[in-house]
């Protein structure tokens, strides 16, 4: 979870997740959009690759990259468990109970 959040902590990596949300794109393509070398461009790929959020495809010395969404959700619902993020009514209800307000003593 950490190499996700990782590379997602960049602008220009999450504006590629953005981009690739239309559909597959080329690397070319994707540069196109930003005000960076090509090398620069290629480090944030890897990046987004390596977290498993991008998968590249080569087509005839082309690179095509699409969106994994599979990883980012994972990510996102275990960011969510470890936060408690969702718990029930009841689970939320009986916290309460057994955890007194800063301060207080039961």
């Amino acid at each position: 979870m950490n190499v996700v959040f990782d590379a997602l902590s960049h602008p220009i990596r999450r504006e590629v997740l953005e981009l690739l949300k239309r559909g597959g794109m080329t690397a070319g393509e994707l540069a196109d959009h930003f005000p960076v070398s090509k090398p620069t461009m290629s480090g944030h790929f890897a990046k987004l690759k390596s977290a498993g959020l991008i998968l590249g495809e080569n087509r005839g010395g082309t690179i095509l990259y699409t969106l994994n969404l599979s990883v980012l959700e994972e990510a996102v619902m275990g960011f969510m468990n470890r936060v408690r993020t969702g718990q029930s009514t009841s689970a939320q209800s009986a916290s309460a109970k057994t955890c007194p307000p800063k301060g207080e003593t039961a």
